[in-house]
């Protein structure tokens, strides 16, 4: 089932295997922080955006029977979720798309998911310093969709109420919550991830949106990565371990 390079690593609090690659695509502490503070009822309906090797449909498994559909425009890693939701054996649980989520228009009803979740490409298109390998490229900048893109594809995909769940660099604050009103979702709950309490500076955000929502956005207490020590907080224990 593996390729060349590839090697199965373990979600421990999931009991699940995920294919990864470190020359195509390999989770980041983002994506699990992402399907962490994504929240979930019985019967919500759940496409994920920008999936890359599938890990966050793979983490959402652990929390609902409901089926989860996902988006990835790259071919080599809808073919690693795809063998990863195999040996898993969630056929039942996960369908995975090869497409460009600009085209949800056109393949999508609109208005029939409760939750879109994104973890999208971090940086701009025009940044000076760019990944040479094109997978890591497509993966971490705006050359194939902006956030905007993520934002106006998720708009489609969600039911009136319904809600987007983002994770960015906190740097581009801004152009998240400008983004997400500009194209109907209202920001609603900011999470902000720092590396640790001695580190001033947020890392990277969640932020939760729902479509038509009113103006009304609350900020939840600060989540850290790791103790001063370099071990992992309690509370990114309870994410890796349960």
């Amino acid at each position: 089932m593996l390729k060349a390079n590839e090697r199965f690593d373990q979600l421990i609090k999931e009991k699940l295997s995920i294919i990864q690659n470190d020359d195509v695509f390999s989770f980041s502490t983002d994506a699990l922080l992402l399907a962490h503070f994504t929240k979930l009822r019985p019967k919500d309906k759940i496409m994920d955006l920008c999936s890359g090797n599938g890990i966050i449909p793979l983490l959402l498994t652990h929390r609902t029977q409901m089926h989860i559909e996902a988006i990835e425009i790259q071919e080599a890693l809808v073919d690693m979720a795809s063998r990863t939701i195999q040996h898993n054996k969630l056929e039942d649980h996960i369908t995975m798309h090869h497409m460009d989520l600009k085209d949800v228009q056109s393949i999508f009803t609109p208005s029939q998911f409760d939750i879109v979740t994104c973890n999208p490409p971090y940086f701009r298109e025009n940044q000076t310093f760019q990944h040479m390998k094109d997978a890591h490229r497509i993966a971490r900048h705006e050359v194939m969709c902006t956030f905007s893109d993520c934002v106006k594809a998720s708009n489609h995909l969600l039911k009136q109420g319904g809600k987007l769940v983002v994770v960015q660099r906190a740097n581009r604050l801004a152009d998240v919550l400008i983004d997400m009103r500009l194209n109907g979702v209202e920001p609603k709950r900011l999470i902000p991830i720092y590396s640790k309490r001695s580190k001033p500076q947020a890392i990277t955000i969640v932020v939760e949106g729902i479509k038509g929502g009113k103006p009304d956005m609350k900020i939840s207490q600060p989540f850290y990565i790791y103790n001063e020590d370099g071990t992992y907080s309690e509370s990114m224990n309870e994410v890796y371990y349960g």
